[in-house]
């Protein structure tokens, strides 16, 4: 993750994450994503009870939060934004939630190896890091038999979506060769990262983790696009993937 992304956050943190933040802390359930397709319909997550997790690419820490909630015995949230985790604080401050928060890039977090049982990204690290670096620090951070769960854009949304407006319901751009993405349309809104289904196979194989579960996000009848992350239609997420949930084992 660029300093480039660390201040469109602190941007996006003033017009629109702070105001939600805790909002979103207060939820009772967890869910994913901009359609908010609840966990208990998807069934992403491991077991969290009494097990250490780190968050890679927090924010303002409210997937933490819920963990924390579910029984997780430790949560640690990386994020690099100072302002995000400034948020975050104050979320902790109000509900009581006690989190650890490291102001760290997600391809280089100062914490020991094997750490963790869980780590986790929610348009975290997961869109905003160089997969050839926090995919390995992953793996690095996690105990043997840890797992690794993240949420990103789907590889078919990237391939229908224009440099500028919605997605179409058309392939716009080459699979082969994906990697780092700027849109035009957001020049200053930082550098996105997506690779092919077959690149992350690898990837994760690489670095030394079992693929358990790809889980494509539908938007749910009657959705509505979203009034911020508007990119994508909820017609256009009704018949195909926008999103998708990665599930993934450390060898032990």
């Amino acid at each position: 993750m660029s300093e480039r992304n660390v201040e469109a956050w602190t941007r996006a943190n003033t017009d629109y994450t702070d105001a939600r933040a805790e909002e979103a802390w207060g939820k009772d359930e967890i869910d994913w994503g901009i359609w908010a397709v609840p966990e208990s319909e998807v069934h992403a997550l491991p077991d969290v009870s009494g097990k250490d997790v780190v968050e890679l690419g927090c924010g303002t820490a409210y997937f933490g939060a819920w963990l924390k909630r579910r029984g997780a015995r430790r949560v640690v949230g990386v994020d690099p934004t100072p302002a995000q985790l400034e948020t975050a604080r104050r979320c902790m401050a109000k509900t009581g939630i006690e989190l650890e928060l490291v102001q760290a890039f997600g391809e280089d977090v100062p914490l020991p190896d094997a750490s963790f049982d869980v780590a986790v990204s929610e348009y975290g690290a997961s869109i905003w890091a160089d997969p050839y670096k926090w995919i390995p620090e992953a793996a690095r951070l996690l105990r043997p038999g840890g797992e690794l769960v993240f949420l990103r854009n789907s590889t078919l949304l990237i391939l229908c979506s224009p440099d500028d407006g919605k997605a179409e319901e058309r392939l716009l751009r080459p699979q082969f060769g994906m990697h780092r993405f700027e849109w035009s349309a957001d020049v200053d809104e930082g550098v996105e990262y997506h690779l092919s289904h077959g690149d992350w196979i690898r990837l994760l194989r690489e670095n030394g983790f079992e693929i358990v579960d790809l889980i494509e996000i539908q938007a749910p009848e009657g959705a509505e696009t979203h009034s911020r992350y508007d990119f994508v239609s909820a017609e256009w997420a009704m018949k195909w993937p926008s999103e998708e949930i990665w599930r993934a084992r450390k060898s032990s």
